[in-house]
């Protein structure tokens, strides 16, 4: 595999350097440059720059259309029809009145599947496309957010919904641009510059006993930009022991120095809760602080580096009223590092390559103490010949001073066929680490296994996009992946009760489709969603499997959302989910609010039809609920 990923990539090299000029020296109809939605390319980055056509549209006067630049599953941003992988971008700065938490977004993805313990994100684990929780990549502005404790905490970020610009959702293989554990895929949360120089207290009330605080302060200068976003939830809980409260504070600074644009980030959380049947019959207590520091600085328009750093504890408690039974108290740090390049070899030619390390540790008193280090290397060789394909080809070596070594050979290529219809298609391998949970952690239920190889994958898709501007699109997208060594818990039917072991057990398919359609008309937007999978397993019979069957084989979304009469904004969301072995079942969800000169007020309700239903075999999650709040704002100098 190796030597004949080097030939090809010989073969693409030499062929983007003699068709360079070629290419652009035909008559190319005008491009759409880019542009963020915040009218400026994302930190540490730079959109391409636009070729000669550009200016012969400058003379032509033809309006340049604004268009979303994506940087998740790509070395470079480029807008997000030119990307050959399906990929989906959640705007959270379009109608923030709508959105009470940041998993609320997630909602709107039907290949992601969030399966909650507990509403707003208290803890939820996160799949794409049939994955485990633990074969998904969290990403923060670019940085790994995943727990090396347990992958349940992926999702415990020190982020309020108010510091989100917007979310990128990578399906599919994603080790070529990440490592470790993007098998399913990859969701990066972005936080963005501040849009004014403002400030915003609100305060919002609900049923459960639910109250919840925010603060949001930002400061816009020439050359200089600071975000600063706190939020405070609480509730009595909608049953026993199922209370909550959670504060979560983030910084989010940028300048432009002599070096580059810089962006420096700070982070906390702190999150108890009852957890009562979250991990068995048990009325559990559980408390996790997170805390979290990154650094992104570019140097110039071809060099950047990363830097991040995250510490997470996790006090549980078995029996939250007799915690001298079983108590458990982890403490993971990580360490992450990457040095990326880009170099321009042609007109419609680059080359990316880039160094990464990282170090992660855990000390515990039921896993023990232990620590491993990373370090890899990528190149990547990429072609794009405006509007007519676009092809790339590339690797990944990473070693780890634990478990070897792997290498991880991409190739992805896209076609367009006339104006707004593309083919597009990839092939990639990716690969998980076993967390530290998986190796070490017991309890009555479960028990260790220090054994554990490394689970690896193989991801295949093709698609068909029509794209029609920002007023029509459509994508379907067939995919499939073929898992070996995956790990999930296992124990044999006979005895009953008999503790789950964690074991690499054997192969899983999955082949499914993903459909998507778009309508943007005069201030509302529709969107039609729906991913079906089908999972072919190889397991020995006679055993029970703990997670690996938990995955939705239909998954349908209806979303609406738009301005209404009186300058009122609205949304609403229907969601169909039908899981493996299950019953399916219908969360329908609305909100609506409105923006005063200085004063906003929105008023959300959740499963309005009152269902029953458990995203997460034996946790019930809540009935209808209702959440009003309102926010005092202050505005002056705009970005």
């Amino acid at each position: 595999m190796k030597a004949i990923l080097v030939v090809l990539l010989a073969v693409f090299l030499t062929y983007g350097l003699s068709n360079g000029g070629e290419a652009d020296a035909q008559e190319a109809p005008c491009p759409q440059v880019a542009h963020s939605k915040v009218g400026q390319s994302p930190v540490g980055q730079s959109a391409q720059a636009p070729n000669a056509a550009s200016a012969n549209c400058e003379n032509k006067k033809i309006p340049v259309r604004e268009e979303t630049v994506v940087v998740t599953g790509t070395f470079a941003p480029v807008p997000v029809q030119d990307i050959d992988r399906s990929i989906s971008v959640i705007e959270a700065r379009e109608y923030p009145l709508l959105y009470t938490y940041g998993v609320d977004y997630l909602q709107r993805d039907p290949s992601i599947d969030l399966q909650e313990r507990a509403p707003g994100g208290v803890q939820a684990d996160l799949t794409i496309r049939g994955s485990t929780f633990e074969q998904t990549l969290v990403l923060l502005n670019g940085l790994r957010m995943n727990d090396v404790q347990a992958s349940h905490h992926n999702l415990d970020l020190p982020l309020p919904a108010s510091a989100l610009e917007r979310i990128e959702v990578l399906p599919g293989a994603g080790s070529i641009f990440y490592g470790s554990d993007a098998v399913g895929g990859t969701v990066n949360f972005i936080t963005g510059a501040p849009q004014y120089t403002e400030a915003q207290v609100g305060a919002a009330i609900g049923n459960f006993g639910s109250n919840q605080e925010t603060l949001s302060t930002g400061f816009v200068a020439s050359r200089m930009d600071e975000q600063l976003n706190v939020a405070r939830d609480f509730s009595t809980g909608f049953m026993p022991d199922r209370d909550y409260r959670s504060l979560t504070i983030f910084s989010n600074t940028g300048a432009q120095t002599a070096l580059g644009r810089s962006l420096i980030m700070l982070g906390l959380g702190d999150k108890p809760f009852g957890a009562n049947q979250f991990y068995g019959p048990y009325d559990s207590w559980e408390r996790t602080k997170s805390w979290f520091a990154g650094l992104k600085q570019h140097l110039g328009n071809k060099t950047e580096f990363d830097f991040g750093y995250r510490r997470h504890t996790d006090e549980f408690t078995l029996l939250r009223d007799d915690p001298s039974v079983y108590e458990n108290n982890h403490i993971d740090q990580s360490w992450q590092g990457a040095a990326r390049r880009t170099e321009q070899l042609g007109q419609n030619s680059s080359l990316f390559y880039g160094g990464e390390g990282s170090y992660d540790s855990v000390h515990s008193n039921n896993l023990g103490d232990h620590w491993r280090t990373h370090s890899a290397g990528y190149i990547d060789y990429d072609v794009r010949a405006l509007r007519r394909f676009s092809f790339s080809v590339g690797a990944r070596e990473e070693v780890f001073d634990t478990n070897g070594a792997q290498f991880i050979p991409s190739m992805t290529g896209g076609l367009w066929l006339k104006p707004g219809w593309k083919l597009k298609a990839s092939v990639g391998r990716a690969f998980r680490l076993p967390t530290y949970t998986d190796l070490y952690y017991s309890d009555p239920d479960h028990l260790p296994n220090p054994n554990l190889l490394p689970e690896t994958a193989w991801s295949f898709e093709g698609g068909l996009l029509w794209d029609q501007g920002r007023r029509y699109r459509a994508e379907v997208t067939v995919l499939d992946r073929r898992e070996r060594n995956e790990i999930d818990y296992v124990r044999p039917l006979s005895p009953p009760n008999a503790p789950y072991q964690a074991e690499n057990i054997g192969r899983l398919n999955f082949t499914g489709v993903e459909a998507s359609f778009e309508v943007r008309l005069q201030g509302q937007r529709i969107d039609v969603a729906y991913t079906g999978l089908y999972g072919a397993q190889s397991l020995p019979s006679g055993f029970q499997y703990e997670y690996v069957s938990n995955y939705p084989s239909n998954d349908a979304v209806v979303r609406w959302q738009g301005k209404l009469p009186g300058n009122f904004v609205a949304r609403s969301r229907i969601g169909v989910v039908k899981r493996y072995g299950r019953d399916p079942y219908a969360l329908w969800d609305a909100s609506i609010g409105h923006e005063f000169k200085n004063v906003s007020a929105h008023l959300a309700l959740s499963n309005l039809t009152n269902t029953g239903y458990q995203e997460i075999v034996g946790v019930a999650m809540p009935g209808r609920s209702i959440v009003f709040g309102m926010d005092v704002f202050v505005r002056g100098r705009k970005r």
